[in-house]
């Protein structure tokens, strides 16, 4: 289906597309003849020129993704502070309105049941975004185990959500928005208005280039996105591309280099685990069992979730998460969970059906020239 074999496993689900669930804008994609698969239980496109055009433009321009599948909790109310971050990894105590951050939430074993952005939209006012095909258990987690007061609310079904990257992305974005628009900060947001309605726009994204989420009611999403697709810098971009780019990033996918197995320690995210606080989970993050490896394969033979990583002699030492031809760089690469003492190796081998692969750890990012932070005048 793809034109490059990408980290994520597609299934096509053309003959019994009407069990899936659509967004506001799969009509749109359909039209344009964009390529369809099942991803987190929606009909979404997995590309439309194809996935190595719309990479490059993202990194050259503009790409536009439809993300409205993901998941947007309300939770507001005396206490909603204490009774979230008791649950989360994010520090909230340091998290100011108009600003948001990334982190998890994690089972009892310290194992990660979903990564999520928390924006803090007022004192005690939270919005959680969080993984489209984790949306039914994550309220389900969160509504048994946050302290009674503040009111957990699901408004996935009524929030559009449209990411909007690439370094010319502000250009697009302020003629869109008009005057009222000002880029925030990184992982800050701002609030507007547009054609009358409220829009939050933030300034974070899944590609490594500078970018904006917009939130916005469902009602609008396909008239925001057809103006956004109008725009002369801007194309449309489908799953299969918003994948080479996030892992040319090292950013973790959920339910492949994130799950339940594995703690966010061993994905290489202990910086962002050191609150003060205390928070379920918190207590088996100093067992670090494995270790996720960033490593570079030469050539354009990629390799592919669960493939075999061994040590150069042969010995198995773990198993991909995700694997593709990085169109930025012109070889491929892959992310793998390696027992937590071979994960100093330089060297390794990745075991697939063709016969092994020349591996080598290397550090994250793979892509460094993202414009995510660049200053803005």
């Amino acid at each position: 289906m793809c034109q490059y074999h990408t980290s994520l496993e597609y299934r096509d689900k053309e003959n019994i597309v009407e069990s899936l669930k659509t967004t506001p804008i799969t009509a749109w994609h359909r039209k344009q003849n964009a390529k369809m698969a099942a991803f987190a239980g929606f009909d979404m496109p997995i590309q439309y020129e194809g996935i190595i055009a719309e990479h490059n433009h993202t990194r050259q321009a503009v790409g536009i993704f439809d993300i409205c599948h993901m998941g947007e909790f309300s939770l507001r109310g005396p206490g909603a502070k204490a009774a979230l971050g008791a649950l989360v990894t994010q520090d909230l105590d340091t998290l100011a309105p108009g600003k948001c951050r990334y982190g998890f939430l994690l089972n009892e074993a310290g194992c990660v049941l979903d990564d999520l952005i928390i924006y803090c939209l007022d004192d005690d006012a939270y919005m959680l975004v969080v993984n489209g095909a984790c949306e039914e258990n994550d309220f389900a987690w969160l509504s048994k185990h946050l302290a009674a007061g503040p009111e957990l609310t699901n408004i996935s079904s009524k929030t559009g959500k449209i990411d909007v990257q690439g370094p010319k992305s502000l250009e697009v974005i302020s003629e869109i928005l008009g005057s009222g628009f000002q880029s925030p900060g990184y992982f800050n947001f701002m609030r507007t208005i547009w054609q009358g309605e409220p829009v939050l726009v933030s300034r974070t994204g899944y590609t490594g280039e500078l970018g904006y989420e917009l939130y916005l009611d469902s009602s609008l999403a396909l008239v925001m996105w057809e103006a956004l697709a109008a725009h002369p810098l801007v194309k449309p971009v489908g799953l299969g591309a918003r994948d080479t780019l996030r892992l040319e990033m090292g950013y973790p996918l959920y339910g492949q280099d994130l799950d339940t197995e594995h703690t966010p320690a061993e994905a290489g995210f202990g910086p962002l685990l050191g609150k003060k606080t205390t928070f379920i989970g918190q207590d088996a993050l100093a067992n670090v069992r494995q270790r996720l490896v960033a490593l570079e394969v030469p050539g354009r033979r990629s390799a592919r979730h669960y493939d075999v990583v061994c040590l150069p002699g042969g010995e198995e030492v773990g198993v991909v998460t995700s694997g593709s031809f990085a169109p930025s760089l012109g070889h491929c690469i892959a992310l793998a969970y390696v027992r937590a003492d071979a994960f100093e190796n330089e060297l390794f081998a990745v075991r697939t059906q063709r016969g092994d692969l020349e591996a080598k750890r290397t550090g994250l990012p793979f892509y460094t020239k993202g414009t995510a932070r660049m200053k803005l005048i």
